[in-house]
């Protein structure tokens, strides 16, 4: 089995964009707002919104994705701490429907309505409900809820502490991804994206974040944005802190994508970060949809990426696909068992 384990949904119908087009609006005028949270889109609509990422997995030969609502729309910046929770169970919801529908293609991660300067202890209630209730394996977690101006602490300050129990008790992994940039030094994608990915792991550098809990698991998405390229930076600045070597302060919590766009990156995470760390993901329908001329493929095919990787073992092939995932994902493990599909290690 291939797991994909980043894809966002970027294909919503347009009655989502309406939707949040009136939340927005009535802020500033209450008479604007939605009068209702249903959005009248039928199964039928639902199945034709996610055709693209249905070619995709056919034609590129992936056979699941986890799937999420769009990483830009979380906006977690925007409004209120009220309209966040609203956009945010709505978007929940309809990943949860999508999942439902189309079960053997796309397994369920959520959003978490967090806010800037707010407890993250506010995003436990819907954590619980999309895990038990909804069946998610899995949480997309801001490490910059205002948006590109990094005003809340640190992922290792003890703010995050009230989530990271109930993520372990629960044993959902965290993607860190932040989501729309509204600072005009960041483009979102070529930049406030890949900020956040190395930003976060010098954060957690810096701390002790998994003394205190030696089960949490974080994804850091985009291949890990700079960091397999600056890999002796950071085992330099460990090293200078009186940290541990990474290999035992970070790598047995913290694991890689690989949404990286040509085979030379590819080939650099693959030799950089520990095979036991790498996760398969390509973020389709995503960041970067068009055709490089240099090759003649999507940029986004990261499957055919590591099928050149000629000196990836079958077994190291197999980590990559499909055992990262089901062992950093264990609900998804047991979800996918349950339906008869056991993996092997």
């Amino acid at each position: 089995m291939i797991i994909d384990i980043h894809g966002h949904y970027t294909t919503e119908p347009q009655a989502v964009h309406q939707f949040r087009d009136k939340q927005l609006a009535g802020l500033a005028d209450a008479a604007r707002k939605p009068g209702s949270t249903d959005l009248g889109i039928s199964d039928e609509v639902l199945v034709k919104s996610v055709e693209p990422q249905l070619k995709f997995q056919k034609g590129r030969g992936s056979d699941l994705t986890i799937f999420s609502p769009r990483a830009s729309g979380m906006a977690h910046h925007v409004g209120t701490e009220a309209v966040g929770q609203q956009w945010t169970k709505l978007s929940n919801d309809l990943i949860h429907r999508i999942c439902t529908l189309l079960p053997d293609n796309f397994v369920g991660v959520g959003q978490l309505p967090q806010f800037p300067g707010v407890s993250p202890r506010n995003c436990i209630p819907e954590l619980e409900r999309i895990v038990t209730e909804l069946g998610f394996v899995g949480v997309n977690l801001n490490p910059d809820p205002s948006g590109g101006y990094w005003t809340d602490p640190p992922l290792t300050d003890k703010h995050w502490y009230p989530l990271y129990e109930k993520l372990c008790e629960l044993e959902v992994p965290a993607m860190i991804h932040v989501s729309s940039s509204c600072n005009p030094n960041f483009h979102a994608t070529g930049a406030h994206y890949i900020n956040g990915d190395t930003t976060a792991f010098m954060q957690l550098i810096q701390g002790n974040l998994f003394k205190d809990f030696p089960a949490l698991k974080f994804i850091i998405p985009h291949g890990g944005g700079a960091v397999p390229f600056h890999w002796g930076r950071y085992r330099g600045i460990a090293q200078d802190m009186k940290k541990p070597l990474l290999a035992e302060h970070l790598m047995k919590n913290v694991f890689f994508d690989t949404c990286v766009y040509h085979l030379p990156g590819i080939e650099l995470l693959a030799k950089v970060i520990p095979v036991d760390n790498i996760l398969f993901a390509s973020e389709m329908v995503g960041a970067v949809k068009g055709i490089d001329p240099e090759t003649g493929h999507h940029y986004d095919d990261t499957k055919r990426y590591l099928d050149q990787l000629t000196g990836l073992s079958e077994t190291n092939r197999h980590k990559i696909f499909e055992a990262n995932a089901r062992r950093v994902y264990p609900r998804l493990d047991r979800l996918l068992a349950k339906r008869g599909q056991k993996g092997k290690a």
